[in-house]
């Protein structure tokens, strides 16, 4: 697992057909956040489970992740109610906490909380000990969010279902599991996109052999 840092460089269309391409690009990029088993519709074609198959974890985690994220946002709602801002994603066990919490004993007990969740793994806590965001800078982030998908799919050398991105004040958080080469790739087209403030780095990392294995079977799987 890993975290790391940095800067922006822009996004731009114009007219009719920029604007269409704009929009395709980000539904795109959206639904790559849904779950994976939620059917999203591009144009009339249906590309819920186009997603799941390029995931690269097995159907059984996708599902496991979920559970977390729910039971996450269970426990969190017990501990602090509307006190704070906390969001749990779960890839592959690992469970990232963002946001904002009001002191540090509260972001402790967060933590804690969700790292006794069964099937958890380990537990990223990048909570801030601060006020609670407004609606106006969430709505900035998940913008955010959509671009830097957006931009993972128009580098043609990544895999876009294989990072997944959290957002907070504009901090961008990547998820997943990856080769060192593909970590850093995602970390350099995130850091182009207007307006991330930080990239943190909370991955997963593979050997090329094991990333060439993981393909393999799942290339295998998708035949099936």
């Amino acid at each position: 697992m890993n975290t790391n840092t940095t800067p922006p460089a822009p996004i731009g269309a114009h007219g009719r057909g920029g604007r269409l391409l704009r929009t395709a690009t980000l539904v795109l990029a959206a639904a790559s956040v849904l779950p994976a088993c939620a059917p999203v519709l591009v144009g009339g074609a249906m590309v819920g489970s186009a997603l799941a198959s390029v995931d690269r974890r097995t159907a059984g985690t996708q599902v496991e992740d979920q559970a977390i994220e729910l039971k996450s946002a269970a426990r969190v709602r017990e501990l602090t109610g509307e006190l704070a801002h906390v969001n749990a994603t779960s890839y592959n066990r690992i469970v990232l906490l963002t946001g904002e919490v009001p002191d540090a004993a509260a972001r402790t007990a967060v933590e804690q909380a969700i790292s006794r969740i069964e099937g958890v793994r380990s537990v990223v806590n990048e909570l801030a000990v601060m006020g609670k965001t407004t609606l106006t800078a969430r709505s900035n982030d998940a913008v955010l969010s959509a671009r830097v998908k957006a931009g993972f799919i128009d580098a043609k050398d990544l895999q876009a279902q294989a990072v997944k991105v959290t957002t907070e004040r504009g901090v961008v958080h990547l998820m997943g599991r990856v080769s060192e080469r593909e970590a850093a790739r995602a970390v350099e087209v995130a850091r182009s996109v207007p307006g991330v403030q930080k990239v943190v780095r909370v991955f997963e990392i593979l050997t090329e052999a094991q990333l060439a294995d993981l393909q393999n079977s799942m290339g295998q799987q998708q035949k099936k």
